[in-house]
């Protein structure tokens, strides 16, 4: 395939594999060349911190740096059961029976009302950022346009962690559950390595070969995924009906007569952990730049999927609940035990049947989001330049899809799912935590036209949500059982959303569509993702602080000094257009003068 040109100037090939398709930079083209932005550290680094990018960046500029166009082919019909196919099959199916019989018995169905509510609230705030700027890079590129480069990239590692530790746990679960479909037992197709460390030891081939199904489906094209995905989640949806039905003809009220066994801190433990049942929608706003008319279909296909989803995954707790005690429920496949346990062994075939089909979709969704994500991280090189390129043909990011799913596959072959879980949850409520305040500064702050007297105030009340959030999970975390602490953050928290809301002026009204109750609902949504962040276990942060600790060697050895001189090559050569078009102007007037 022959060279093409982005608006950056690179030079760039579609299938090559040179330095230049991975280091085009200037700070890379030698080894002195290196060695002086290492020197310069410092001083770039403020500057990507202290630097925004802006819509029109985003939506024009980036896009171009691909050298194709993906294909405008989505609606909100597709949106919606996009959504859907994303979401329902990874938690319900994999988590529910796990957090029931060891965190909340059958308040489980509480854990996915509360987790259910948060995710609502992310859903709103990138709704209004996906319809604003309808690009593929979802939360990174909104992250990149409010909170500066620095703050995007921590995003976006978090982001790529999100997908593939995702579908790294969807893909042993597929396993586990097409197992049960073949009248094994969950663990029966997993190889025991011995050698290796009990939580890396059950090693999983299968997940390996559904990955790479997955792969060859994703880079065909969208819209064709999209035609699978909607056949595949109608045929889920009848199974889910069929579940609820037949599950609540043999339910047995007993079972609810100890509902919530591990109190409300089971209940928050288990919402915490549940929130990785609904990712997914953050999928589907990378696909905005492949929808037909964003204003309408994002809100639509977005807030349709999210209602839907929360229906079905509370109807089917209360269903799995009400058949089995909660201390009997399985921890692999819930539902298929359940069914057998009542005498229905027949139906844990169509219900291991219909997770299989959940969970391809879940990961067909996943693959087609993850490698969008890095496509538009990649164009802001922060990311090697090689994974940006879209396929002329299809008109999809083959190179991101493939090195994306090469790592979820890797991944699935080793991890168990518990740890996969617990790491998931913290990386996705510290990424929609940072779009809510996104969405704030977004609203409420506008370079050259907010006063900074206005300016001010914004941040010391979002400083005080902030801090009122994260006092209010830390002592949550610690496990006392006094209110005090709860009775001055709580009222720190209103009191400082009451003072945004009436104290500080907006700067910026949405163009299209936007989050109603601005300040409230993101604020709220700021308070209740870092509430159940601080409900997960200290290991998960451990393994987060590390991932976190990788990320930021590797930004300040490579991705800063690319995305440093990416921008000045930018800024250079939009320098030198404007340049030669007042040139031309000044020229044709005096070409005018003359005559």
């Amino acid at each position: 395939m022959g060279s093409e040109h982005g608006d950056d100037g690179l030079r760039r090939r579609g299938c090559s594999c040179t330095k230049d398709d991975f280091l085009p930079e200037e700070s890379f083209k030698s080894m002195g060349n290196y060695f002086k932005a290492l020197k310069e550290t410092p001083s770039r680094f403020i500057d990507r911190v202290m630097t925004r990018s802006d819509d029109s960046a985003e939506i024009h500029d980036m896009k171009a740096r691909s050298g194709n166009e993906m294909k405008k082919t989505l609606t909100w019909w597709d949106l919606m059961w996009f959504g859907v196919g994303a979401v329902i099959g990874s938690g319900i199916f994999v988590l529910t029976g796990q957090q029931a019989r060891d965190q909340s018995g059958p308040a489980v169905v509480l854990s996915f009302v509360v987790s259910g509510v948060s995710a609502m609230l992310s859903v709103f705030c990138y709704t209004e950022f996906a319809v604003e700027i309808p690009v593929a890079g979802g939360s990174f590129a909104y992250l990149r346009v409010e909170l500066g480069d620095f703050m995007a990239f921590i995003a976006a590692g978090n982001i790529i962690l999100e997908y593939v530790v995702g579908g790294a746990a969807v893909a042993r679960s597929w396993t586990s559950y097409f197992a049960t479909l073949l009248n094994h037992k969950p663990e029966d197709f997993r190889i025991i390595a011995h050698s290796l460390n009990e939580d890396y030891s059950h090693l999983d081939p299968i997940a390996v070969g559904v990955c790479a199904i997955i792969c060859v489906l994703a880079v065909v094209g969208t819209k064709g995924s999209s035609v699978f995905n909607y056949i595949a989640s109608m045929i889920h949806m009848v199974v889910i009906a069929f579940v609820i039905i037949a599950g609540l003809t043999r339910a047995d009220l007993k079972n609810y007569s100890d509902f919530a066994p591990f109190g409300v801190r089971g209940v928050f433990k288990s919402a915490s952990v549940l929130f990785f049942a609904y990712i997914g929608f953050d999928a589907v706003s990378t696909m905005a730049e492949e929808t037909k008319n964003p204003g309408r279909d994002i809100p639509i296909g977005l807030v349709g999927s999210m209602v839907v989803t929360t229906v079905c995954y509370c109807l089917m707790a209360v269903t799995l609940c009400l058949m089995q005690p909660y201390s009997q429920i399985d921890p692999d496949a819930p539902f298929s035990v359940a069914f057998s346990a009542v005498g229905w062994d027949w139906a844990k075939y169509i219900v291991a049947f219909g997770a299989l089909k959940g969970m391809t979709t879940v990961l067909l969704v996943g693959a087609i989001g993850q490698a969008r994500y890095m496509t538009h991280i990649a164009r802001a090189h922060m990311m090697p330049p090689w994974l940006a390129h879209v396929n002329a043909k299809t008109g999809t990011p083959i190179n991101a899809t493939v090195v994306m799913l090469a790592a979820t596959a890797l991944i699935a072959f080793f991890t168990k799912l518990e740890i996969l879980a617990d790491l998931l949850s913290v990386s996705t409520l510290f990424i929609f935590m940072f779009v809510a305040v996104a969405l704030l500064v977004r609203r409420y702050y506008v370079t050259g036209e907010t006063s900074s007297r206005d300016l001010n105030k914004f941040l010391m009340f979002l400083g005080l949500i902030l801090a009122s959030s994260i006092a209010t999970a830390v002592y949550w975390a610690m496990e006392r059982d006094g209110w005090i602490v709860y009775a001055v953050t709580v009222p720190i928290w209103f009191l400082s959303t009451v003072g945004m809301k009436f104290l500080v002026p907006q700067a910026r009204a949405p163009k299209l569509w936007g989050v109603p109750l601005v300040p409230w609902l993101p604020s709220a949504s700021i308070a209740i993702n870092i509430f159940l962040l601080g409900s997960i276990d200290e290991k998960s942060f451990v393994r987060f602080g590390i991932w976190t600790g990788v990320l930021l060697v590797y930004y300040f050895l490579f991705g800063l000094h690319a995305t440093y001189d990416t921008a000045k090559a930018t800024l250079k050569e939009k320098s030198a257009l404007k340049n030669a078009e007042e040139g031309s102007v000044a020229a044709d007037k005096s070409g005018r003068a003359a005559l």
